[in-house]
Parts: structure tokens; C-alpha cells; sequence
């Protein structure tokens, strides 16, 4: 059977294949555009699997909000290019989407939720073979509030949800940019780690303790190292971004207002990258080139 030109640019359509990869299929399929198309895919599964195992610590942060609720997904990929490609944003967007109105948020159980005619498994997958790398689904997490849900993007590559009792939506994506800029541990003291309470209070007394101060002072320099370094890491502690004259604790006593819940994602956060040293690449190929003695 004759492979034509339209049935190659349709075939395409439909699976996002290479032209060359969709005329072979159509040849192999003599002329079967759905078992071209399954083969593609299948082929598509294949490569998405030994892409796998291929570090994906860039991509996109995406924030969707229906009514009094809110969805803040990070998917990945392996380059800022491929997360700035149209269909890679496409692809994060929809995957939002289908967990705010799915209620899914564990990355395991969304691949299996429905997107268009597909999944989301079967999207990244047709994805992958499409941009050539590793795609996946992180995390994700649903906010839920009767009251104001702020959200704030920087770049697509912070995002920040708030819930607030009280207040509005002003003041709600103030204190998300405020989020997204600081990156506190927690809203307040009640919420600090005991650990790494403990922890903080272990330096500061070893470093107090090689002043030779009396013990009393030692005892207040420890309790003023303490109190600062709460101050910085709980969200009611440190300084307004817009306005540092005020701390966020004061912002919200005079609006009347506190925060129920914050949750801050930033790309790549936590993953281990592979550092490449391109010079070091280069010299070790000059090096592998030159002739060795005596040749």
C-alpha cells in the first residue's frame, strides 16, 4: 500500500511521532493508521522507560484555584528548555487540572487519572518520545478553605498557597508572595521541628559557651540567639517583603486575620543534580585525542 503524505502528517497528529518514525510505522502497519499508531506508542513506553532512570530536577510549578479550593503541582523534566516548550507547559497545566477536579494529589495514584481520551501516565509517555527526555509528575497538594486562598508564581519555578481566616484575597496572595520570597519552616513557633529546636540550642550553647562569659550571660546570650533565629524561620516572625517596618505577625493582628496554612514548592527542591564541569569534559577529550608517544 502507498504511504501518503497526509496519512504520515495525521499519524503524527495523533501520537506527536517523528515524521520519519510515522512513515516507518505506517509501512510496517501496511497503511493501518491505529496499529501504526499503537506501535508508536508502544515504542513511545519503551524509550519513556529507559528515560526513566534520567535525572528530571527542572520543569514547572503550576497553581489552579476553583472556588475554595487550590492545587499547586510540580512536574519535571530535565532541562529549562523542554519546560519552557508549549507542550511540556500543556501537559503540566492539564495534569493540575485533572488533580483539582480528581482530588488526586499522590503522584502514584495520578497516573492513572483520566486526561482527554487518555491518562495521565499515557500523556507522559507520549510526551517523553515527543521532547526527547525524562517527564514526571512530583507532587502535588489540594488547599481547601471557606475563607481567602492567596496564590503567587515566580517564574513557574516558585509557587506559594495561602489560606487565611479572615482577611481577603489581597492580603491572602501578599503573604503567598511573602511565602514564595522567605521560604519560612512554619507560621509560627508551635510549628518549629523539635530537632532542629534542639539542634539550634546545641550550637548556640557551644559557641556561648567559648566566650568565657559567666554562666547567666551565656544564659541570655543563648535565649536572644534563640528568639532571632525563630523570628527568621516562622512566617509570623519575619519582616513583611512589601513593608519591612512590620512583620507579618503584625500585618495580620491588624487585619484581624491569621494564617491557616501555607505550602511553598520550588522546582527541583531536595533533588540531587548531576553537576556537570564541561571544562573538565573538554580536557579529558583534547587529552584522549592527542597522539600518545612514539606514534
Amino acid at each position: 500500500m502507498s504511504i501518503t503524505a497526509p496519512m504520515v502528517k495525521e499519524l503524527r497528529e495523533r501520537t506527536g511521532a517523528g515524521m520519519m518514525e510515522c512513515k516507518r510505522a505506517l509501512v510496517e502497519a501496511s497503511g493501518d493508521l491505529d496499529a501504526a499508531a499503537e506501535a508508536l506508542r508502544a515504542a513511545g513506553a519503551a524509550k519513556a522507560d529507559k528515560k526513566a532512570s534520567r535525572v528530571a530536577a527542572d520543569g514547572r510549578v503550576v497553581i489552579q484555584v476553583n472556588g475554595s479550593k487550590a492545587v499547586i503541582v510540580e512536574v519535571n523534566s530535565e532541562t529549562d528548555f523542554v519546560a519552557k516548550d508549549e507542550n511540556f507547559i500543556g501537559f503540566a497545566d492539564a495534569v493540575a487540572a485533572a488533580s483539582l477536579a480528581s482530588g488526586v494529589t499522590d503522584a502514584a495514584a495520578l497516573t492513572s487519572v483520566a486526561l482527554g481520551d487518555a491518562t495521565v501516565e499515557v500523556a507522559r509517555t507520549e510526551l517523553v518520545q515527543k521532547v526527547g527526555e525524562n517527564i514526571s509528575v512530583r507532587r502535588a497538594e489540594i488547599i481547601a478553605n471557606d475563607g481567602p486562598i492567596g496564590v503567587y508564581t515566580h517564574g513557574a519555578r516558585i509557587g506559594a498557597v495561602v489560606a487565611l481566616d479572615g482577611g481577603d484575597e489581597i492580603l491572602a496572595r501578599d503573604i503567598a508572595m511573602h511565602v514564595a520570597a522567605t521560604n519560612p519552616t512554619c507560621i509560627d513557633e508551635s510549628g518549629v521541628p523539635a530537632e532542629m529546636l534542639e539542634t539550634e540550642k546545641r550550637i548556640f550553647t557551644e559557641q556561648a559557651a567559648e566566650s568565657g562569659k559567666p554562666p547567666e550571660i551565656i544564659e541570655k546570650m543563648i535565649g536572644g540567639r534563640i528568639n532571632k533565629f525563630l523570628k527568621e524561620i516562622t512566617l509570623v516572625g519575619q519582616p513583611f517583603v512589601k513593608d519591612d517596618k512590620q512583620t507579618i505577625g503584625q500585618l495580620l493582628k491588624a487585619a484581624g486575620t491569621s494564617v491557616i496554612s501555607f505550602t511553598r514548592y520550588e522546582v527541583g527542591e531536595g533533588i540531587e543534580k548531576k553537576v556537570e564541569n564541561f571544562a573538565d569534559e573538554v580536557m579529558k577529550q583534547i587529552a584522549d585525542a592527542k597522539p600518545s608517544k612514539g606514534t
